[in-house]
């Protein structure tokens, strides 16, 4: 059994920064692509951000160059540092991770947390 769970959402002021951080445990051999998204009431979760087991990392439009993406492979933790809040990143931030759980299996099974409400006043 694996588990994530997100932390580190809350309310801020526009401008703001907030650091959200979610941990994979459990039943983990190896943990490849680690991505955030949001989800806003009433429309689809949207990819934010990944990073790849060796460290590459994507980005939507949105966040280029105020959100940062990273992770710590001792600990199964992946980070999204968010600088420069506006009010329209208001959401809820779930992480999901895609993780190898039987050591003579190359199948890998993606996992979601239970997300962190964001909320950016202006």
């Amino acid at each position: 059994q694996v588990q994530l769970v997100e932390s580190g959402g809350g309310l801020v002021q526009a401008g703001g920064s907030l650091r959200l951080s979610c941990v994979a445990s459990g039943s983990i051999i190896s943990i490849d692509a680690m991505r955030w998204y949001l989800q806003v009431p009433g429309k689809e979760r949207e990819l934010v951000a990944g990073i790849t087991s060796r460290g590459t990392t994507n980005y939507a439009d949105s966040v280029k160059g105020r959100f940062t993406i990273s992770k710590d492979n001792a600990k199964n933790t992946v980070y999204l540092q968010m600088n420069s809040l506006k009010p329209e990143d208001t959401a809820v931030y779930y992480c999901n991770a895609d993780i190898k759980t039987r050591r003579y299996s190359n199948n890998v099974y993606r996992y979601w947390g239970q997300g962190t409400q964001v909320t950016v006043s202006s």
